[in-house]
C-alpha cells in the first residue's frame, strides 16, 4: 500500500549535503506538488550550490540536530508529513581520525530527531538513511548480503550508522514511530568528493585540463555492487512511500565490479593518458572488501527496480567534474571569456 497520497511536506535532514540536495531534486522534479523543506546546519559550505537548481522550491531552515533547541525550533515550522535523515559525518576514513565527532554528531543528531518528535507528539513517515557499512567485513558465506546478515561494523563512523540504525528500531518498537531504515550500498554521488568514484572522476578531468599530473588511489581490490545516484534518490522515496515502519532495507545496483574495474573503465572515456600511483595515506585502517547486496525484499514489497545505465551513470560521473575543471581553468586565467 502506498503512503504517497499523503505525503505533502517533507523534511530532509542534511539538505545542504550531496545526498540531501540530490533527493530535493529528485522530489522537485518528480512529485512537484510536494513541498520540500530541509535542516542546514548555518557552516554549512555548500548550501546555496547544491541547491542553486532549486533553491526557490525549498525551504531551508538553520539547524544543527546536535543542538536539542534548533531541532525543537524547525520541526514545528517545517510540519512534515515524511522526513529523510540524511545528515551525518559520513568520511569513512576521516572517521578514523576524528571518532568522536563523528560519533557524537551521528548519533546524538539523530537521539536529538527522535526525541524532537517524541516530545512533540509528531509521528510523521521517517526514513533513516543508513549505509552497507554497518555490515562491515562480511564472511562470504552471507554474500550476498541479506537484511538479517550480523552487522559487524569496521569504522568508528561504521558504529555511529549501526547506533542510528539501532535507535530507530527501539523508537519503533517503544513509541510506534513509523520509521522505516535504509541501507544504501555503494551508489555514485558526484557532489560527494570522498566516495572513490567521485576522487577518480575528478581527477581524471583535472589531469584533462593539465590541473594535475596523475591520479592517487587505495585499495583497488575491493568489491563493490554499484548504483546511480538517481536510481538511489528514487529508491528512497520509494522506500518512504511503499516501505513498512519498522523494516530494513537494502538497496543496491546491479553492477558488481572491483574498484580496480571501475577506474580502468573511468579511464577508458579519458581525452588524455591518465598516469596512476598508489597513495597509502588513503589507505584505511581496516577495509570493507566485498559488498554485493540482496535487494530482493525491497523490490518484492516497492516495486522499485534502478534504470540507469552504468556506462550512462559513468559518463555523467565524469561530465560533472568535466565543467567543475573548466571553472578551475577560468578561475586560473582571469580574463579568459
Amino acid at each position: 500500500m502506498s503512503n504517497e497520497a499523503a505525503i505533502k511536506r517533507v523534511l530532509i535532514t542534511g539538505i545542504s549535503g550531496s545526498g540531501g540536495s540530490y533527493l530535493a531534486e529528485y522530489i522537485a522534479d518528480h512529485h512537484p506538488g510536494v513541498e520540500i523543506h530541509g535542516l542546514s546546519r548555518w557552516h554549512s559550505t555548500t548550501a546555496m550550490q547544491n541547491l542553486s537548481r532549486i533553491r526557490d522550491r525549498v525551504k531551508v531552515y538553520e539547524c544543527d540536530l546536535a543542538d536539542f533547541g534548533s531541532v525543537l525550533e524547525a520541526l514545528p515550522q517545517a510540519r512534515p508529513d515524511a522526513v529523510f535523515h540524511l545528515a551525518a559525518h559520513a568520511n569513512v576514513r576521516a572517521s578514523f581520525i576524528t571518532p568522536n565527532a563523528v560519533l557524537a554528531n551521528n548519533i546524538l543528531g539523530t537521539s536529538n530527531l527522535f526525541e524532537a518528535l517524541r516530545l512533540l507528539k509528531m509521528n510523521p513517515l521517517f526514513q533513516l538513511c543508513s549505509t552497507s557499512e554497518v555490515y562491515g567485513q562480511v564472511d562470504p558465506k552471507y554474500v550476498p548480503i541479506r537484511e538479517e546478515t550480523p552487522l559487524n561494523p569496521a569504522s568508528p563512523y561504521a558504529v555511529s550508522k549501526v547506533a542510528q540504525d539501532m535507535l530507530g528500531r527501539v523508537y519503533f518498537v517503544s513509541y510506534q514511530m513509523r520509521i522505516i531504515r535504509t541501507r544504501m550500498f555503494t551508489y555514485l554521488n558526484p557532489r560527494r568528493t570522498d566516495l572513490f568514484a567521485t576522487a577518480f572522476a575528478r581527477q581524471v578531468a583535472w589531469i584533462e585540463r593539465g590541473l594535475e599530473k596523475e591520479l592517487v588511489h587505495g585499495n583497488l581490490d575491493s568489491v563493490r555492487t554499484i548504483i546511480d545516484v538517481r536510481d538511489a534518490m528514487s529508491a528512497y522515496w520509494a522506500a518512504t512511500t511503499r516501505g513498512r515502519p519498522g523494516e530494513a532495507y537494502n538497496i543496491g545496483g546491479t553492477t558488481t565490479m572491483k574498484v580496480g574495474e571501475f577506474l580502468e573503465r573511468l579511464i577508458s572515456h579519458a581525452r588524455t593518458a591518465i598516469p596512476t600511483r598508489c597513495n597509502a595515506d588513503l589507505l584505511r585502517p581496516a577495509d570493507v572488501t566485498l559488498q554485493i547486496p540482496c535487494c530482493d525484499k525491497f523490490i518484492a514489497e516497492t516495486g522499485w527496480k534502478p534504470v540507469c545505465n552504468f556506462d550512462d551513470s559513468l559518463k555523467n560521473l565524469l561530465e560533472y567534474w568535466r565543467a567543475k575543471a573548466d571553472i578551475a581553468v577560468r578561475e586560473q586565467k582571469p580574463d579568459a571569456k
